[in-house]
């Protein structure tokens, strides 16, 4: 937790080293003379201060964080500003709220920044490993997995990506190139371009780069056997998902659903699902922090319709 100490202030820095599992925080929220909110899988409660106090976040405080964000340089991160986020060393993603400047509907910038949530960032290698037989026994296929939000998808799609870029030789799974496209920097977590996480040996990453058109891109440039993308929903996701299958690359993406049938409820996943584009469907849910996984096979023949 090195790295998301350094972003606070010294008198921060010591109250956070009081807290007694570090391990089991997963988010940590920081609002401008509001005391401070750490929420772990179970629980949610304050940072006290030294009397025993909600500690309360002063402009200081804010000013202190927002300086080591942006590496003392506003400028070079207005691009990360106008998503919403800044990721961090380690590949934690540092979410940001204040006023919006924006022109004819698009957002230009962020200013009078106020609040931060601090979304730990955690690399569990294995969590897909033992699915790997059942999704792949006869080779890579196309999938999607779909979950609520913090059900685990990028965890496990990271690992997906790990898998098989280095490949499975116990159940006889071969190394593939892979390539992710990380619009949100979550996936690989690149902090300089260097990935935070262990995306295998053979994959290749375009970072910050939005989906559609970063498949195109590695399609063109990188030649990957196999892409990986996070949270699709768009069209024109949609449309690229499309034109790499049709190429012969194997698709392995993600999109927001508590079940495949609020999935069919979106129009432009409905598209995807009656065209046949994906033979398995993987379902995560959360159980008292254990990731819950099914998994639905299909013949590429199938319809929405008939799931």
């Amino acid at each position: 937790m090195d790295d998301i100490l350094a972003l606070l202030p010294e008198h921060l820095q010591a109250l956070f080293n009081r807290v007694s599992d570090w391990f089991s925080i997963e988010e940590i929220r920081l609002r401008i003379y509001t005391p401070i909110e750490i929420i772990t899988r179970d629980k949610v409660f304050p940072l006290y201060s030294n009397d025993n106090y909600p500690y309360v976040i002063t402009e200081e405080d804010i000013e202190y964080i927002l300086n080591q964000l942006s590496e003392f340089s506003m400028y070079a991160f207005q691009e990360e500003l106008k998503q919403g986020f800044i990721t961090t060393k380690g590949g934690h993603r540092v979410g940001v709220g204040g006023q919006v400047i924006h022109e004819n509907g698009v957002i230009q910038s962020l200013k009078h920044i106020r609040y931060f949530n601090i979304r730990i960032a955690k690399d569990r290698k294995g969590a897909a490993e033992k699915y790997l037989d059942k999704l792949y026994a006869a080779g890579y296929d196309d999938t999607l997995i779909i979950g609520a939000p913090q059900s685990g998808k990028t965890t496990f799609l990271r690992d997906l990506a790990r898998c098989a870029s280095e490949g499975m030789p116990e159940i006889n799974l071969p190394s593939k190139k892979v390539a992710i496209v990380d619009e949100r920097s979550e996936l690989a977590a690149c902090y300089k371009g260097i990935p935070s996480f262990d995306v295998g040996t053979r994959t290749d990453v375009l970072d910050a780069c939005p989906k559609a058109v970063g498949m195109m891109m590695m399609i063109r440039s990188m030649s990957p056997e196999l892409i990986i993308v996070d949270e699709i929903g768009r069209l024109e996701d949609s449309e690229a998902i499309m034109e790499a299958v049709h190429a012969g690359v194997t698709i392995i993406c993600s999109a927001h659903g508590s079940s495949l049938n609020e999935i069919k409820r979106r129009p432009i996943l409905k598209k995807l699902l009656t065209n046949g584009i994906f033979k398995h469907i993987v379902t995560l849910k959360r159980n008292h922090g254990i990731m819950d996984v099914k998994i639905d096979s299909f013949l590429k023949s199938y319809k929405a319709a008939e799931i």
